[in-house]
């Protein structure tokens, strides 16, 4: 069973930039798609991005597509989401997922979660 650990949150200005990072352990990450959600104050949790074992082919949410972008770096057991032109808007606890499942936007198919990170991004 893996176990997953996001960092790299925190408070940052409108237009800036943030990457996430997302540790396994416990087992490799090799086996699963892996994917990134958010969950804002009073909101259900959202898909942002996902991306095969690989790392060869993405999915993103449309309200994130042309600023963020996720990757991984099998070696490292590691996942990454790099934010870029930050709105408002996108702040939410941040959430890293793994799933069996290829590319999947939604979060019944995700085995796997950790625990969160905050972002906040003022205006």
């Amino acid at each position: 069973q893996v176990q997953l650990v996001e960092s790299g949150g925190r408070l940052v200005q409108a237009g800036g930039s943030l990457r996430l990072s997302c540790a396994a352990s416990g087992g490799t990450i090799n086996n699963y798609d892996m994917g990134w959600f958010r969950q804002a104050p009073g909101k259900e949790r959202e898909f942002v991005a996902a991306v095969n074992w690989s790392g060869g082919s993405t999915k993103y949410a449309d309200s994130v597509k042309g600023r963020f972008t996720i990757s991984r770096d099998n070696a490292k057991n590691t996942v990454y989401l790099q934010m870029n032109s930050l709105k408002p808007e996108d702040t939410a606890v941040y959430y890293c997922a793994a799933s069996y499942r290829p590319l999947s936007y939604y979060s019944g198919e995700y085995d796997y979660w950790g625990q969160g990170t905050q972002v906040t991004v003022s205006s």
